[in-house]
């Protein structure tokens, strides 16, 4: 702010404007101007006209309170005329900390305004943001009766008092409603990322659908140009429409030259954690996942080769997954850590062991994370460590093996194996969510 008269203040207690001064002598009035032409006086017409209605959008977008005056020659005084008790004030403040000021300045006594005040910080607190505060007051327009401070998702608090007792505050809980939403798009040739951001899809689910698919597509080398996904999720809403808080992915689907799958999320196990389904309640997690490293590209796979460091034909026993040097490693499924150091030619190197005679082996690492020890255990999708180029080497990635009783498989050949079908007392709260996130697609013509 500069200082100049015309400037609009968010601070209350300036709306009443200036506190009128002693009366003074009026000075004798000017001579009357020139009379003008009226082909003159007409576009002067028109400039005062603009000027006005101007002025009068700009105070009705400023959304200020009316400014009150104190008649000439009254004491200065710092309130406004009562309020009537049948009058509602409605004023949209930038924190909740200017409720007690604001209350002073529509004329409720200093006892009432600074309790309300009281009231509302410890509520709210005094971190800016638009607050509503609707006031009435008692037949006097002196003390308060009523008051509601809200948020834009209606959550808040509500001051009222009861006969001629003390104030009473109660808090209120935010009106918001569930609504859900789809959107379908096309993969460009740039990123799925970029694909689902500008076909609708909020950039805070892009991951959790690509993670959604995790055991059924790579997503780096199966999916292409022009192949079709659809995301449906919730979202919390005001009556006003506004969108509160981050949307929840419910609902996935892809579709390639070589498969389709839709996915729905339920959280209702027994866990508490949610997984994906698909239509008849199979679960889309695997005992393991194929690709334990992101983004990464398959530099060489599994079978004989010509070793680049030995010079001879080898059976090369995994598959080599080549990542910047850093890139987080995920152990493919649930197991226990057999060995986590450095070894050899492998480098820093683990070995998993899970369930059904199968082992994971991760070499090369440039480091193993903390924690990551012999006897403990680990989750599937937890980090165990980074891609590097420990050992013998010839650049940064990953190699990756998987045993079956003892002996080195194909790692994207294998069947990973399913983890759980729901039945009974599951599936038919399942089967609900899936009928109903179904007739809203069907609804929205997706």
């Amino acid at each position: 702010m500069d200082g100049r008269p015309d400037e609009l203040s968010y601070d209350p207690r300036s709306w009443l404007g200036p506190v009128p001064g002693p009366a003074a002598k009026s000075p004798s009035p000017p001579p009357p101007p020139p009379r003008q032409s009226s082909r003159s006086a007409r576009p002067l017409w028109l400039a005062s006209a603009a000027v006005a209605v101007a002025g009068f959008a700009t105070a009705y977008l400023a959304r200020t309170p009316t400014q009150w005056a104190a008649p000439a020659g009254a004491p200065a005084t710092r309130t406004a005329p009562a309020l009537a008790s049948t009058e509602q004030r409605i004023l949209n403040l930038a924190s909740a900390a200017d409720v007690g000021s604001s209350l002073s300045v529509l004329g409720i006594v200093p006892a009432d305004a600074n309790e309300a005040g009281r009231m509302v910080i410890a509520r709210l607190g005094r971190d800016p943001g638009e607050i509503r505060l609707a006031v009435m007051a008692d037949t006097s327009g002196r003390q308060l009766r009523h008051a509601e401070i809200t948020r834009a998702d209606g959550s808040g608090i509500e001051i009222a008092r009861k006969g001629q007792g003390a104030l009473q505050a109660t808090s209120l809980s935010a009106k918001l409603t569930r609504q859900m939403m789809f959107v379908r798009g096309e993969l460009d040739g740039e990123s799925f990322y970029s694909s689902a951001v500008a076909a609708g899809v909020a950039d805070v689910l892009v991951d959790e659908f690509a993670n959604a698919f995790r055991y059924d597509f790579d997503m780096q080398r199966e999916v292409q140009p022009g192949d079709v996904f659809e995301a449906g999720f919730e979202q919390r809403m005001t009556p006003g429409g506004e969108r509160v808080g981050q949307p929840e992915l419910v609902y996935a689907a892809l579709t390639t030259n070589a498969k389709s799958r839709a996915l729905y999320r339920f959280a209702g196990t027994g866990d508490g954690v949610a997984e994906w389904f698909d239509s008849a309640g199979k679960s889309s997690r695997r005992a393991l996942m194929r690709t334990p490293v992101e983004a990464a590209r398959i530099s060489s796979g599994f079978g004989m080769r010509n070793h680049p460091i030995l010079g001879f034909a080898k059976l090369h026993r995994g598959t080599d997954f080549a990542a910047p040097t850093g890139t987080p490693i995920f152990a493919a499924g649930d197991a226990t850590v057999v060995f986590a150091g450095p070894k050899g030619p492998n480098g820093n190197f683990v070995k998993l062991r899970h369930d059904n005679g199968r082992e994971t082996l991760y070499l090369h690492m440039n480091r193993i994370m903390p924690g990551i020890s012999v006897g403990g255990h680990v989750a599937q999708g937890q980090q165990i460590g980074e891609v590097g180029t420990t050992g013998r080497s010839t650049g940064p990635h990953l190699h990756y093996e998987v045993h079956i009783a003892g002996a080195p498989v194909d790692p994207l050949s294998i069947d990973t194996g399913q983890t759980r079908t729901l039945t009974g007392a599951m599936l038919a709260p399942f089967r609900k969510i899936r009928d109903t996130i179904d007739a809203r697609r069907a609804a929205e013509g997706v």
